[in-house]
């Protein structure tokens, strides 16, 4: 059984579920919509099924739901966002939106965004930029899932990366993938209906290739690309919470119970302004290229079954399945 919203019910939904569990409401507000787009976009890993585990650990004070972030620009084309160990989404904001101001002033800027949480969908900030103009490239890292190659203990995270590109006249092309073979909130969505995960996702924690959910929640998750995948886990554990000096996935606590400290974890983003490289055009010069790929019968654009469902949403709505819609009302009826 499913219950279907129009994306304004379940966003007001889902913030009164998170106001009632010590979020505030401006912050509340954020998380929501973030949640719900990205439910829109066909992503209910990422999307309001992520309501429980936020509230618990709101409630737990694993995360802080009143928390404030703070931006500084130590020098002039770096960004340093503190989450101040609340939810990721406000500080991503507030850290994309201060990079928009800078980048067209010097070309490219870099941000870092730590003590942080779960970034959700990392298509949306980058997709924010490409609208303003500019490339964007968006790392984060997660609490322990993949093992380094020839490993069995999660050392490295999941790991998403994202990426945006502006054009001429359609939406912006987004790519946004994590570096496990399948997103660990996939498991989780599977563990919570009882059913098995496919063959060649995850390992249990013996190392033992495994079909079980709650034994991949215990286990790791395969990277993509085996040793290769294994690598760009490594370079993103870096560039995220290296950069941020914020915790690394084995010294991350878990996104899915509210027991233990805040994850801590870090997000990285590079803005890039096109125009001092190579002058105007260069939207209508990157058409060439996606032009010449979906000439090709059988081919697609990453991001376009997104946006379709994006579209869909805005006119049908989104559906949850009747459960988690009763727990959500349930939360927010107890304010």
């Amino acid at each position: 059984m499913s219950h279907r919203f129009s994306i304004e019910d379940l966003t007001e939904l889902a913030a009164r579920a998170l106001e009632a569990s010590e979020v505030s409401a401006e912050n509340a507000r954020i998380v929501a919509e973030a949640l719900v787009a990205a439910d829109a976009d066909g992503l209910p890993s990422h999307g309001v099924s992520r309501i429980p585990f936020y509230a618990e650990q709101a409630k737990s004070g694993k995360v802080d739901g009143h928390a404030v972030p703070s931006v500084d620009l130590p020098v002039r084309a770096a960004v340093v966002v503190d989450a101040a160990n609340g939810f990721a989404f406000p500080a991503i904001r507030a850290a994309v939106g201060r990079a928009l101001q800078v980048t067209p002033g010097v070309g490219t800027c870099a941000v870092v965004v730590k003590r942080s949480h779960h970034a959700g969908a990392l298509s949306h900030p980058v997709e924010r930029a490409a609208q303003a103009g500019l490339l964007a490239l968006a790392f984060s890292n997660t609490p322990s899932g993949i093992a380094p190659w020839g490993g069995y203990r999660g050392s490295l995270g999941t790991n998403p990366i994202a990426f945006a590109c502006p054009r001429a006249a359609s939406p912006p092309l987004v790519v946004d993938l994590s570096l496990s073979k399948a997103a660990r909130g996939k498991i989780m969505l599977a563990s919570k209906d009882g059913k098995p995960i496919p063959p060649g996702w995850a390992l249990d924690k013996d190392g033992n290739p495994t079909t079980d959910a709650e034994a991949a929640l215990k286990g790791t998750m395969l990277p993509i690309g085996d040793a290769k995948g294994a690598a760009l886990a490594l370079m993103v554990e870096i560039l995220a919470a290296g950069l941020a000096r914020a915790n690394f996935a084995f010294q991350a606590s878990s996104f899915f119970d509210a027991d233990g400290p805040p994850p801590g974890i870090g997000q990285s983003f590079i803005l890039i302004d096109p125009t001092p490289f190579g002058g105007e055009g260069f939207a209508h010069h990157v058409d060439q290229l996606l032009a010449e790929i979906v000439s090709q019968d059988g081919t697609r654009l990453p991001g376009d079954r997104r946006h379709a469902s994006r579209e869909r949403a805005r006119t049908t709505g989104v559906e949850i399945p009747e459960g988690l819609a009763d727990d959500l009302r349930r939360r927010a009826d107890s304010i």
